[in-house]
């Protein structure tokens, strides 16, 4: 058993150890421009490099937690930061050449599932080190320090990219090491409960995840009315439909998914799902767009993307307060208004070529998701049942991350098919013929570099054509973002409750057990 005295230890290890996961979902997006220009990954290519690890993740996370459940927390922490260290040390090693895209994006996915095999456990051992009595102010240092890495990831990317692009992957090494040492040191609780594993309903949630993600992501480059998109998307629905109906009916299922039962808990699990379909991919997008638009070096890239943290991280402690006193509801609300008004006026600048244009807006669209994510997530875990309490916290993480790959899959697909009709556009009032334009096209598909054009004005003019295609295009997608925002708070009016967990709880939500229990957890959080 872990000592009170080791909590503190158990707890930097932890966060070491997860600290990795949350700055590999920001960090390589700064650097996609160069990984694309070394490797010379396609358009779809360069999407999965971010999208396999968040895809990954989203299908093995809940898988994870059963497993460290079943052979021991300590052990699941150590084979997942091993796992995590290692895949990233090969894709830092990756070989240029036909065969790079396939290496980089099988590590990147085996990436996700190193960090879906520590994320739960790692959680789960930071609340059995300290007492009940202790257990809030320990979970929010935790959640606190991993979700600032996310906003690190961009600023730390931006400067290690110019050393080298591998670099972003060198930097979780000493982290990984450290987590280990302390691992080590601390000797925190490996207790197993052996279990029947739900491997059934494990390949059920994986296979549906990974096709719904793969038909989107890959529409533009098969096609929409191609068989295998259809077929991608169909199959993977009924997937996981056939997952739910068989968790529904499983003894030992991997998630027990009758906690969607709970009403309040379902509108949350459904905002944050939303939510995230624009969060973690805006960072895409936006690196993409400061570098290949307005011109921007990647450390540039990452404190254009910084502006966007302020506002979130103000938010987010403004939200925290909203969500004690009066409930989440005013929180996703309000949030949801700022973020549709920020998001449309950043989409609406990003023609101006003008960073300074763009700033507030920027910092506004970044408080509206502050003030939305932190109290949904919570407010979800909160009115779960106490004996439920984990299996909310795997849902509320697999949702997100399935959010944010379905998120990057569709406006990923979207942004590549507009590019392509604004690029012919943009270069046939240039007068360039149509055969040169389409050739354009093909080279930015296949990832090779944009040569074969003749040198001088026409060099420029085209070059000035395709930037202002790729900002147009860009603007399409955060319109689309706003639209997002849009939907969250019309949904909100609707489905999300008022009042407080409490007030539920006092209201016979749950069991009278679970309430007890429930309520006593709230308040050592608080």
């Amino acid at each position: 058993m872990t000592t009170k005295s080791a909590g503190p230890l158990v707890l930097a290890a932890m966060i070491f150890a997860v600290g990795m996961t949350f700055i590999d979902m920001t960090i390589v997006s700064i650097a996609i421009p160069d990984i694309q220009k070394g490797l010379q990954l396609s358009e779809t290519g360069v999407q999965w490099v971010v999208n396999g690890y968040l895809l990954a993740l989203a299908a093995t996370f809940a898988l994870g937690g059963r497993l460290g459940d079943t052979f021991g927390k300590r052990r699941m922490v150590t084979l997942g930061v091993v796992t995590f260290a290692v895949a990233s040390a090969l894709c830092s090693v990756t070989p240029e050449g036909s065969f790079a895209e396939a290496w980089i994006i099988t590590f990147r996915v085996v990436q996700g599932i190193g960090a879906a095999l520590m994320i739960p456990a790692a959680f789960a051992l930071v609340v059995s080190a300290y007492p009940v009595e202790q257990r809030g102010r320990a979970l929010a240092i935790f959640f606190g320090i991993t979700g600032a890495l996310t906003a690190v990831g961009p600023i730390a990317g931006g400067y290690l990219v110019q050393i080298d692009w591998r670099a972003i992957f060198w930097i979780n090494i000493p982290i990984a090491i450290i987590a280990l040492v302390l691992i080590v040191i601390a000797k925190p609780d490996n207790e197993a409960a052996p279990a029947p594993i739900d491997y059934r309903g494990a390949a059920l949630v994986t296979g549906g995840i990974a096709l719904s993600v793969l038909g989107f992501q890959q529409a533009s480059a098969w096609g929409w009315g191609d068989p295998k998109t259809i077929g991608s998307l169909i199959i993977g629905t009924l997937l996981i439909i056939a997952f739910v109906r068989h968790e529904l009916r499983t003894s030992d299922p991997l998630m027990r998914v009758k906690i969607f039962s709970n009403k309040a808990f379902t509108a949350d699990i459904v905002v944050l799902f939303l939510l995230m379909i624009v969060f973690i991919p805006l960072f895409f997008f936006a690196s993409t767009y400061a570098q290949l638009v307005l011109g921007q070096s990647a450390s540039e890239a990452g404190l254009y993307i910084l502006y966007f943290f302020i506002g979130f991280a103000i938010a987010t402690q403004i939200g925290g307060r909203i969500l004690d006193r009066t409930g989440v509801r005013p929180t996703i609300i309000v949030g949801a208004v700022i973020g549709a008004i920020g998001f449309y006026m950043w989409a609406s600048k990003m023609t101006d070529f003008s960073v300074n244009d763009q700033i507030w807006s920027i910092i506004i669209a970044g408080f509206g998701v502050g003030l939305i994510l932190g109290p949904a997530n919570t407010d979800a875990i909160n009115r779960a049942p106490a004996d439920s309490y984990a299996e909310a916290t795997g849902i509320t993480q697999t949702v997100r991350n399935y959010g944010a790959a379905l998120g990057m899959g569709i406006l990923g697909t979207i942004l590549i098919t507009q590019n392509r009709v604004n690029i012919e556009d943009n270069l046939g009032k240039l007068g360039i013929p149509k055969a040169q334009s389409d050739q354009v096209v093909a080279d930015m598909a296949s990832g090779a570099q944009q040569a074969g054009t003749s040198g001088g004005a026409q060099a420029a003019e085209i070059f000035k054509g395709i930037q202002t295609s790729y900002a147009q295009s860009t603007q399409t997608i955060f319109y689309l973002m706003a639209g997002v925002m849009a939907l969250i708070f019309i949904y909100s009016l609707i489905f999300v409750p008022r009042g407080k967990v409490v007030e539920d709880v006092a209201a016979g939500a749950y069991d009278t057990d679970a309430d007890r229990q429930g309520a006593a957890l709230q308040s050592a959080a608080e």
